[in-house]
């Protein structure tokens, strides 16, 4: 990447995009171009807020390459064989790991209950209580307390923490330090794990259950590992450490938000050829992996409501004079 190209986006960036703590772009495998703002440094860890979604992706993808999991089209409910179903309760018996997955899973809210869930003593509970309704209509319905529920499927599943399933099978393989463990006890906490420079950890609920829709800190270099996974089928290193056929389900549409394509837990920003796929969290986290040109941009940033779109940023300013 030219010196011209460089001085231009980092202007870009510090004028329309303030919060950016760092950017990677990769080509063909190798670092082009790596930057960071805000003090960060490319050793410092962020909070990746939704694109812990994508990361439980992974994980539950794994499960069922090693016979942890069934299928995606195995029931909740079997990983809870302790839970009782509420009467009259019929739709959560048939909710599947799959409509948790495609975000196309029913639940009994119109917004969700954040603090209801989050100030209680099992996270994966609330949730399940607040699983099914009057009926299973596969409608596209974003959440992310409701994902809570695949932490649990993974924890029951394998035997293991979300934490330790992930260093064993993802983090350690990738050279990636495994977070700490994390509690948040009160808003002034909350807070505190959005903005801080160098945040280290993965939240946890009060029974030791990792979130799975939010949570997980890691640095720009680490994202661009898990990007450089997924852009090389599943191989690191000549080691396959999750299956391709996964990685090619995963990353197809299977359900829809308006004109945006949306996997298990990816989303589709090029619908026709399933070329271009994205992990995007609150705040202008975003993961960008380009097949046809064989290319991943990584944007960490510091949380920032209704943050400018990273999606713009790069097809406007980095495909086109950089990749």
């Amino acid at each position: 990447m030219n010196r011209k190209n460089t001085l231009a986006l980092n202007q870009i960036i510090q004028q329309d995009y303030p919060n950016i703590a760092g950017i990677i772009i990769l080509k063909n495998n190798t670092i082009i171009h790596e930057n960071y703002f805000n003090q960060y440094r490319e050793s410092d860890t962020i909070h990746i807020a939704s694109i812990t979604k994508s990361i439980i992706s992974i994980l539950i993808g794994i499960a069922i390459d090693k016979g942890y999991i069934k299928n995606t089209d195995q029931p909740v409910l079997d990983f809870f064989p302790k839970y009782q179903v509420k009467k009259r309760e019929k739709t959560i018996q048939n909710v599947t790991i799959k409509h948790l997955l495609t975000m196309t899973a029913p639940f009994k809210y119109r917004s969700e209950p954040y603090t209801k869930v989050y100030s209680s003593e099992d996270w994966t509970k609330s949730v399940l209580d607040l699983l099914g309704g009057k009926k299973l209509s596969r409608a596209f319905k974003y959440t992310t307390i409701g994902l809570q529920v695949l932490s649990g499927i993974l924890t029951n599943a394998t035997g293991k923490s979300v934490r330790d399933f992930a260093s064993d099978n993802v983090f350690t393989p990738l050279g990636i330090k495994t977070p700490n463990n994390l509690r948040i006890r009160n808003k002034k906490e909350y807070f505190s794990f959005l903005k801080e420079t160098n945040v280290n950890g993965w939240v946890i609920d009060p029974k030791g259950i990792h979130t799975a829709g939010w949570g997980l800190t890691l640095s720009t270099r680490d994202l661009a590992k898990i990007g450089q996974l997924y852009l090389n089928h599943g191989t690191w290193n000549t080691t396959q450490i999750i299956s391709a056929r996964w990685i090619k389900e995963s990353t197809k549409k299977h359900s829809q938000l308006n004109d945006i394509g949306y996997g298990y837990l990816w989303w589709i920003i090029d619908n026709k050829e399933n070329y271009c796929f994205s992990a995007i969290g609150d705040g202008g986290n975003i993961l960008y992996i380009d097949r046809a040109k064989q290319a991943i941009v990584v944007i960490t940033s510091e949380f920032m409501p209704r943050a400018k779109d990273r999606i713009a940023l790069i097809k406007k300013h980095i495909i086109p004079t950089i990749l």
